[in-house]
């Protein structure tokens, strides 16, 4: 199954969990522990027992074929917008209620409806009070990340005495403390809440970027380095795991994009401020890239600070003093973000947002062989355009361009990397394809290394120009292979360590690509580029591996559950050990 839509009944009961919770201590007990008292539900508002005229129609199947093909229908904004789930279906519903310590069990009701107008415009206010605060908080993190880039076109190598060597080591140790702080930091995210980790990481971080002022050698050029990368791991996970409260799984998809639309946002600010800021070099005797660290240092510290303010710990909590003593949403908006997501995904209800992980749930989640191929697509999928754009900056300083000039070409790049990422998200939702969207990016990227390989050295820079900045802006899978690993995880105590895994596979990649440019291989660097040639290749190979293995887990588990009769699937579903993907019942995206 190649879509998000594809048999609406499975997908929709693949979320739910057995009748073990994620804590050790409840997985002794019984199904009893996951149903909710009927004198409970009673007191809930609820409109009435489901029927079929209670619900809105099926959403329209997702593929290829439909998006040019087929029928284009309107749904009135008025029409019920709740779709079918576990959660109407008499049999089996109460297996998936929300544990009693759920956050938000308050405002869950399996018998509430609400319209697509109301849908829409609480999806908007989401957007607006939520994502756009989220999308400005990663602006910080990439602004704090991309600051180096420019201060390598103002001569930092040089004024701590370092070789383009020195640089890479100097960045193989960011990643190493990066992927190192992944996991620890997802652990204590789950632990306090994203809303209060992720605020503290900013602030933290922030202060690392201003102390870069000081650098004075290699040295301390490694311990900001090693510093940053143990307060920035993490960031990402947190985040996709905060976001997880609100939104359903293919909503993420679209909102990742945005998500690291801001990424892209942070790098044209870093390029165009630091045309300004290096300018400024020689005032009082101190070089342009110190103040440049200061500055954005100082940008960083104060979002870090307002983020303390603008991340409630979930979508019933956000009244506060300085949110204000309602909160952004009413109680009908409460559960409708509570309810739509609930219906999407029933594991977000197996654990509370400040509930631990112990090391016997951990263990399992890293042992979670079905989401080692996404994992693997993370190490690969980004090196053959890494170096290139690390190293986009001192390669037109080397072609000769001013200081000036070289952070204002960087910028066509950006752009087009913005373009291109949106428009392979919006194609991957559209036809509900993963694999073969996501393996798109890499039949771009190889004519252009070929061509970056195969030229000679009298070629002229403008081409060499084009050539890296068509590079540099290859369409981005990565919001959609966050999503991906996400929505395959299925369940919060395998996304929670998955996010992170996934992220640490993307910082070991990061590593391979600092070593691919070496300085016995400068300016051209034809070795490093035959390398990415040959990456890029076996990345084609991942993606397709990837592919087949998903189909054909599916297949196995659908033949095996169609054999099996409704009596049996009852009891299954109400009795089954198997946990998150592992269940019989749940279908990976690819």
């Amino acid at each position: 199954m190649s879509n998000d839509e594809t048999d609406d009944y499975l997908t929709h009961i693949s979320g739910s969990r057995s009748s073990h919770s994620s804590d050790s201590e409840e997985d002794k007990k019984g199904p009893h522990t996951f149903t909710l008292k009927l004198t409970e539900l009673e007191s809930q508002p609820k409109v009435h027992e489901a029927k079929p005229d209670d619900l809105g129609p099926p959403l329209p199947q997702r593929t290829l074929y439909s998006l040019f093909f087929g029928p284009r229908t309107k749904i009135p904004d008025d029409a019920i917008a709740t779709q079918y789930s576990v959660y109407d279906d008499p049999n089996v519903r109460e297996a998936y209620y929300p544990i009693d310590t759920y956050e938000n069990n308050h405002r869950f009701d399996p018998f509430f409806r609400w319209s697509w107008r109301e849908e829409k415009r609480l999806v908007r206010k989401m957007d607006l009070f939520i994502m756009l605060w989220t999308c400005v908080m990663f602006f910080a993190l990439e602004l704090d990340r991309a600051n180096i880039k420019q201060a390598l076109s103002d001569n930092l190598l040089g004024d701590l005495g370092m070789t383009t060597n020195d640089y890479n080591n100097g960045m193989i140790v960011f990643y190493c403390s990066f992927l190192l702080a992944e996991l620890p930091s997802q652990l204590i995210s789950k632990r306090i809440g994203p809303d209060h980790w992720i605020p503290t990481q900013i602030t933290l971080w922030s202060i690392v970027t201003i102390f870069q002022f000081f650098l004075k050698n290699k040295a301390s050029f490694y311990v900001t380095r090693a510093l940053l990368g143990v307060l920035e791991g993490g960031f990402i996970p947190d985040v996709v795991l905060y976001l997880s409260y609100y939104y359903t799984g293919s909503e993420l998809n679209l909102r990742f994009s945005f998500f690291w639309i801001s990424n892209s946002l942070a790098d044209i600010f870093a390029a165009f401020s630091a045309v300004g800021i290096l300018k400024l070099g020689g005032r009082h005797g101190i070089a342009g890239w110190r103040y440049l660290f200061l500055i954005q240092g100082l940008i960083t510290f104060f979002i870090g600070l307002f983020s303390y303010g603008m991340m409630p710990s979930g979508p019933t909590a956000t009244a506060s003093w300085f949110r204000g003593k309602k909160g952004w949403f009413s109680e009908r908006q409460e559960k409708i973000i509570v309810n739509r997501a609930l219906r999407n995904d029933p594991s977000k209800g197996t654990m509370h947002n400040r509930q631990a992980l112990t090391p016997k749930l951990l263990w399992k989640a890293l042992c979670d062989y079905h989401l080692w191929p996404l994992y693997a697509i993370g190490v690969c999928f980004m090196i053959p355009c890494t170096p290139p754009n690390s190293y986009l900056t001192l390669s037109l300083k080397n072609l000769g361009f001013s200081t000036v000039k070289t952070n204002l070409l960087v910028l066509p790049s950006i752009f087009l990397k913005i373009i291109n990422m949106l428009t392979l998200t919006f194609f991957s939702e559209m036809i509900g394809e993963k694999a073969m969207v996501c393996m798109s990016p890499q039949f771009y990227m190889l004519p252009l290394l070929i061509a970056l390989y195969v030229l000679p050295g009298s070629t002229s820079k403008w081409v060499l120009y084009v050539l890296s900045t068509l590079i540099v802006g290859t369409p981005y899978a990565h919001p959609v292979q966050v999503g991906w690993n996400s929505q395959n995880s299925n369940s919060v105590r395998t996304r929670t360590v998955s996010a992170s895994l996934y992220n640490i596979s993307v910082q070991i990649g990061g590593i391979v690509s600092s070593m691919i440019y070496r300085a016995d291989d400068a300016p051209r660097y034809r070795r490093g580029n035959r390398d990415l040639i040959g990456i890029t290749c076996l990345n084609v190979v991942i993606y397709l591996f990837t592919k087949f293995f998903y189909v054909y887990i599916n297949k196995k588990r659908e033949k095996v559950w169609n054999d099996t009769t409704e009596e049996e699937k009852k009891y299954y579903i109400e009795n089954t050990t198997d946990e998150g993907n592992k269940r019989l019942d749940f279908r990976f995206l690819h």
